[in-house]
């Protein structure tokens, strides 16, 4: 635009990466026109979502017309540190900012219309060009449409609230409403229109942090409700662990417990006193859960006072010590995994430290083979932590390496099983199909790759290949031998070769490292329990997963139980976190499912990326089946100390969550939260296809019986 015909120039702090306008309005009001553009593309400069960076959310504001002031020359150096005035060769031009909202009553005072009724916007007088009477004069109008808003959203609380506890917004209440009002107009008559519009203005910031006030009333009486309710449940699955998993209690309850029936009569009443509270507020239904949940709860509590009474009588015979360190490590534990959702680099430390776990616990003097290779199994898993989720730029030979990785652990494999066991010619069949077809997966990605280069399209075979592949990556496993490391290598086969075909860089090395790990975990595991000195240790090689477990060798939860639940749910964590999630499948590369197809077609594409991320899940949750087989522990025992250490992290990711900021940062904060409140029941849901998919077989053909030693 020539500078002619340039009148003002700024930047909009949009707020909403999703507002897509090139000419925001065009007004014709009386003979005189004012033309206002504005333009958000509200992406990434690869074509994804934006977020909050400032080159998603700032956009170009341009105003001229009747009106309009005049570009004005900048004196002194402007306070941006954006570098767009530099790009855009303005640095001579005085640059004034507003936030979105602004527009609008820009916008109405150029054109002499009353300003929206629900703006929250602040006029910015350096786009205005005019007296200064006007200019006052149209701030106090600002004001009063601002105010009046105030005055309707305190006027809805205060008829929703008890006297007695309806607290005021200080800073404005009705005295101070009319001071401020009769001050600006004394000012505007005695012609003071500086102090006047500084009143106003100060008058409208103080309206709009009212505002935020009576909007979040509420929030600290509902806040402690879920707060309540989260230390209630947490409290009741503690209880129930100490009582039905824990040889913990020794001798009867001193102490009388409560009655159930006056326990039940005091929460009765309680509750009775909550529903009539919240209506005598004309509370919406909404408050009425989060008031009524935390009830039952407690109930349930204070019913099972017997066995907290049991724990305080039983407190100086345990290892108080030992109790207080591990209560100590996992609330670290937990604060790293909290802010590791945030800075993923964290699970890299995380890594570090748990490979030091078998030097500090004693079990590298036992087993320094394992101790070994679990220190470094975790420090190459420690590296994608690092790495970035998503990239632009295709690695293929990455993901032949992945094939090739994953090929030599399983020969290796299978050579350390032949050295001790008997494999079953059939089983050294399927196996040896199984890596070849994961060598055949890891080439495809490449074939396709050139391909497309060449602008050849998607090579037929590639495509049957692939698609053959994916519906059999579940059933290929079941016809596999139970033995434990028999299906362990089959479903880590199966389930690579279709992970390789939707990769296209280094996350195709993730499987192998993270499946080393899982191998170490398993074994390092039987180490500490023959370091603790559990009877009943079985050679790993012939424990079978359809093998029925004895109910008299279910053991009871011990102290350790509670480092192997955290190590679960840090390494469900860290496959998450590990190459890829949630978010970024909002905004993959498409090359990643070109071995299925190149139309574009969002459910199916969403959907192979969504099978993607819940690979790495399953081979964590087989891991976890197979420690409890080898530990004789049941899984619901693990699962109630998995459900305490999630609803701990959902606790802290409740006190996260914000209303504020950009898009990307509100959403961040809300996912967050839902994902860990929903991480329990979606490990018991997996955990159920996991023993599924362990223990069960399907016999094509009958094999001979053979005894193992």
């Amino acid at each position: 635009m020539s500078q002619q015909y340039l009148n003002n120039i700024g930047l909009v702090d949009s707020g909403v990466a999703e507002v897509v306008s090139i000419i925001e309005e065009f007004f014709n009001y009386d003979g005189r026109t004012a033309y206002v553009f504005t333009s958000d593309h509200g992406m990434t400069n690869w074509g994804s979502h934006g977020a909050g960076h400032p080159s998603e959310t700032l956009t170009p504001l341009v105003v001229w017309g009747a009106g309009v002031q005049t570009a004005q020359r900048a004196t002194d150096p402007q306070p941006y540190i954006d570098e767009y005035l530099q790009d855009w060769k303005l640095e001579q031009i005085r640059r004034v900012d507003v936030n979105q909202a602004d527009i609008a009553t820009l916008m109405a005072s150029l054109i002499g219309i009353p300003i929206p009724v629900n703006s929250v916007g602040v006029l910015p007088l350096p786009y205005l060009n005019n007296t200064d009477h006007f200019k006052a004069q149209s701030m106090y109008t600002n004001a009063l449409q601002v105010l009046e808003q105030f005055k309707v959203k305190m006027t809805q609380r205060k008829d929703t609230t008890l006297s007695f506890f309806f607290t005021p917004y200080q800073l404005l209440t009705e005295s101070k409403q009319e001071e401020f009002i009769e001050r600006a107009k004394m000012l505007i008559r005695l012609q003071k229109y500086v102090d006047a519009v500084s009143l106003c203005q100060s008058l409208i910031s103080h309206a709009l942090e009212g505002l935020v006030y009576y909007h979040t009333y509420d929030r600290f009486f509902l806040g402690c409700s879920v707060v309540l309710g989260f230390v209630g449940w947490t409290s009741y699955v503690v209880l129930l662990i100490l009582k039905t998993h824990a040889s913990l209690i020794r001798n009867p309850s001193i102490l009388r417990q409560i009655p159930n029936h006056t326990l039940a009569r005091v929460f009765m009443c309680l509750a009775v006193a909550i529903v009539a509270f919240l209506l005598v507020q004309k509370s919406p239904m909404t408050y009425y859960i989060y008031c009524l949940l935390p009830v039952p709860v407690w109930y349930s509590v204070l019913k099972e006072s017997g066995t907290l009474t049991d724990l305080i009588h039983s407190a100086p015979s345990l290892p108080l010590w030992k109790c207080l360190s591990y209560f100590l490590l996992v609330a670290l534990g937990v604060e790293l995994l909290v802010v590791s959702f945030f800075h993923r680099a964290m699970l890299t430390l995380g890594l570090a430290v748990l490979s030091l776990w078998p030097f500090v616990c004693g079990i590298f003097g036992r087993s320094k083979l394992w101790s070994l290779s679990w220190f470094f199994s975790c420090l190459c898993l420690a590296v994608f932590p690092l790495m970035p989720v998503m990239g632009r730029e295709s690695n293929i030979h990455l993901v032949l390496c992945g094939g090739v990785m994953t090929f030599f652990t399983s020969a290796c494999f299978l050579f350390s099983l032949w050295q001790r066991s008997v494999l079953h010619p059939c089983d050294r069949q399927q196996f040896a199909i199984q890596m070849l077809h994961v060598v055949v997966c890891a080439y495809v990605p490449f074939l396709t790759h050139s391909s497309l280069q060449q602008k050849q399209g998607l090579p037929l075979l590639n495509q049957i290949i692939s698609w053959t592949t994916l519906a059999s990556s579940l059933l290929v496993p079941l016809l596999s031998s139970t033995r434990l490391f028999h299906r362990l290598l089959s479903i880590l086969l199966s389930l690579t070769a279709t992970y390789l075909l939707l990769s296209t860089g280094s996350e195709a090395l993730f499987p192998p490292a993270l499946s080393w790990l899982m191998y170490g975990w398993i074994n390092i595991e039987q180490e500490a329990m023959l370091a603790q000195g559990v009877p009943g240790r079985q050679e790993l090689s012939t424990i079978d997963f359809s093998a029925n477990i004895d109910i008299s060798k279910i053991r009871q939860l011990k102290l350790d139980d509670i480092r192997r639940s955290y190590f679960f749910v840090f390494f469900i964590i860290t496959a998450f976190f590990g190459t890829g999630n949630i978010a970024s499948i909002n905004s993959f590369d498409p090359t990643s499912v070109y071995c299925f197809l190149t139309v574009f077609n969002p459910f199916i594409m969403g959907g192979l990326m969504m099978w993607k991320v819940i690979i790495p899940f399953i081979i964590v949750m087989c891991t976890f089946e197979t420690i409890q087989v080898v530990t004789q522990l049941s899984s619901r025992s693990l699962f109630l100390i998995v459900l305490v250490i999630s609803d701990l992290m959902a606790l802290h990711f409740f006190f996260l969550v914000q209303d504020y900021g950009s898009w990307l940062d509100i959403g961040t904060s809300i996912s967050h939260y839902v994902i860990v409140m929903s991480m329990t029941i979606f490990l018991m849901l997996l955990s159920v296809v996991t023993h599924t998919f362990t223990s069960q077989r399907l016999a094509l053909w009958r094999r001979p019986k053979m005894h193992f030693p």
